[in-house]
């Protein structure tokens, strides 16, 4: 699971390497997955423990999973950023239907205009147009930048940047 999630995630790394594009990616990426969230909430599938079950309570219980597993410290500190975005988009969902898909509507179509601004910085076209599942790396992409700018995983940060170079020649030839 470790070799693979680095693996995706330095992919991921490849396709953002100006300071530009990163920065869009800060506020787009955060947007996209709120609107989604949003929506998501909007889907009951049951309990857990007495409370109602979302398909976005679901998901994000996932793709956090996915991060503790993969790179522990990386995972912590994206349920910490991530759960209280999970409960905004909770408590969004429940305003008038109007209402809800207005949000979700200009936050993903505004979060994916400003990824798609950074990628003419970078002068590269969106991972996920290479591999689909590179959506599911940008929230971890941006924890994982974050905890490097801070002076933590610098092996994970080696790691990536190694592994991230074949990408790099493939975007060459």
């Amino acid at each position: 699971m470790q070799v693979w999630f680095r693996e995706q995630m330095a992919m991921y790394t490849a396709y953002h390497r100006d300071v530009r594009n990163c920065a869009t990616h800060f506020i787009g990426v955060p947007l996209i997955v709120f609107a989604l969230l949003v929506a998501m909430s909007l889907i009951q599938i049951g309990q857990i423990g007495g409370m109602p079950a979302t398909l976005a309570t679901v998901f994000l219980a996932l793709l956090l999973l996915l991060y503790c597993v993969a790179v522990p410290v990386m995972g912590i500190v994206s349920i910490v950023v991530y759960i209280p975005l999970l409960w905004y988009a909770q408590a969004t969902s429940l305003g008038s239907p109007s209402f809800v898909w207005t949000v979700v509507g200009s936050s993903f179509v505004g979060g994916w205009f400003l990824q798609l601004i950074g990628h003419v910085f970078e002068g590269r076209r969106p991972a996920l147009t290479d591999n689909l599942l590179q959506v599911f790396m940008a929230p971890g992409f941006l924890i994982a930048e974050a905890l490097f700018a801070c002076g933590f995983l610098e092996e994970l940060k080696t790691d990536l940047e190694a592994r991230s170079f074949k990408y790099n020649q493939v975007a060459a030839s």
